[in-house]
């Protein structure tokens, strides 16, 4: 993909040069991160990708040092960015754009360094009218919001963080907006079982034939930015690819999905903005049924259960059920100046911890991030010095706290338990960070 890109760049810049259209643009940035943790965290790309700190683990079980603690420290320059726009003449009336851009993180740890594709679209423009076919921000990342922060995790897990393949609509009459998107998985995928055993997969979304549905109403006016927005993930969280003879249930019986079940979860967007001259004001709220796959928290849980009727090969019956983890941020900095200082406050909660007299068992199994989490939060100030448009540097702070559940026996049944708050189940992380970026 690196050579497909510089190749077409090559032919483009002496082709703009001699016609204005279409029109090529060039841009990228390398951005080279320095950073050190306190504590081992829960992420990707190297911990790059923060999410919040792991917990306690005692060396012996019960007692000794807690192997989770501990400072370690890393140097990646992976973020580095290509991007490439093309604007072409108009069709059918609408302004007409061509834009891929690609990073160096790969798609897992093991493929970091390599070129991975960001977005990839294209654009049709009208006076009122927009129309969007490719990958790009998955909606609930709203762009005109996004934090002002520069680690890789952008904000996450409180800031969704993700990009899909999509098709998008989007129409603005005076100060109104509306945004309409169906959009399909690829590098962030749901959760479910496949032979039995949990991963990832966009199987679970494509077998269920529904993409995901979002729908977005926005004031834009002046000063102030302002929204709300729904979305609408279908998915089939149970996948068969072995005949149901090579299955085993309990390594006892033989066994069948009694019905190939969808499930349906929608997830709720709350956002404004608000503009002085020189400094921005950003919030957001979360509530959450399943936006794992969007770096955020929350998921939903698997009962499981046996249908064994005597001369009859036993079965599965499998129910699905959210589990809610809310999350709200804000993001307040200087946008203008040469010294830009700001700050990054986030909190989440479980919404869904239940009952004192509910409990799980064996027969349940979790998707998703944070259910045995109560509560986090983050707190994470910075400064950055711009002495050019091209050129910044930009020193942060965070500190991520998690609070963690403990699970509670039943006294009757061993294979039971509760999930409760934990007086000694609070981890910190703090990352000091150091970053350089010069753009062009």
């Amino acid at each position: 993909m690196l050579f497909i890109l510089l190749a077409i760049m090559l032919f483009a810049l002496p082709l703009a040069a001699q016609d204005n259209t279409p029109r090529f643009e060039f841009h990228g940035f390398v951005n080279p991160h320095f950073y050190a943790d306190s504590r081992q965290v829960v992420g990707g790309r190297e911990e790059m990708m923060l999410f919040y700190p792991k917990p306690e683990v005692l060396s012996d079980g019960t007692s000794g040092y807690d192997i989770n603690n501990g400072w370690n420290m890393n140097m990646l320059s992976i973020t580095a960015r290509l991007n490439l726009a093309v604007h072409g003449p108009d069709i059918l009336g609408a302004r007409t754009m061509a834009f891929v851009e690609g990073d160096f993180t790969g798609s897992t740890n093991a493929t970091n360094n390599n070129l991975r594709l960001r977005h990839a679209y294209l654009q049709f423009d009208w006076d009122h009218h927009r129309m969007l076919a490719g990958q790009f921000w998955h909606p609930m990342v709203v762009q005109e919001i996004m934090p002002n922060t520069r680690p890789l995790n952008m904000g996450a897990p409180f800031h969704p963080y993700a990009r899909y393949s999509q098709l998008r609509y989007f129409t603005h009459f005076d100060s109104f907006e509306a945004l309409a998107v169906a959009l399909f998985q690829q590098d962030n995928m749901s959760q479910g079982f496949i032979d039995d055993a949990v991963t990832s997969s966009t199987h679970f979304q494509r077998r269920a034939a529904v993409p995901e549905l979002h729908l977005q109403l926005r004031f834009n006016k002046g000063r102030l930015f302002a929204g709300a927005a729904a979305n609408m993930l279908t998915m089939q969280p149970h996948i068969y690819t072995r005949p149901a003879s090579e299955i085993f249930c309990d390594n006892q019986y033989d066994w069948t999905p009694v019905e190939r079940k969808t499930f349906t979860t929608i997830s709720y967007s709350f956002f404004a903005k608000y503009r002085w001259p020189e400094w921005t004001l950003s919030v957001q709220a979360l509530l959450n049924n399943s936006m794992y796959e969007i770096c955020s928290m929350g998921g939903y849980y698997a009962f499981i259960h046996h249908l064994n009727t005597p001369g009859e090969p036993a079965k599965m019956a499998a129910h699905y059920t959210p589990w809610h983890f809310n999350t709200f941020w804000l993001d307040f900095g200087r946008t203008q100046g040469l010294w830009r200082p700001g700050i990054f406050l986030g909190y989440g909660y479980n919404a869904d911890i239940r009952s004192e007299d509910f409990y799980y068992s064996s027969d349940f199994t979790f998707f998703g991030r944070g259910h045995n989490i109560e509560y986090l939060y983050r707190i994470q100030p910075r400064i950055g010095w711009h002495p050019t448009p091209s050129f910044n540097i930009y020193a942060e702070a965070e500190y991520t706290f998690a609070q963690y559940l403990k699970q509670q026996a039943s006294s009757t049944n061993p294979t039971e338990y509760r999930l409760l708050h934990d007086n000694d189940g609070g981890t910190g992380n703090l990352r000091l960070m150091l970053s350089a970026e010069y753009r062009w």
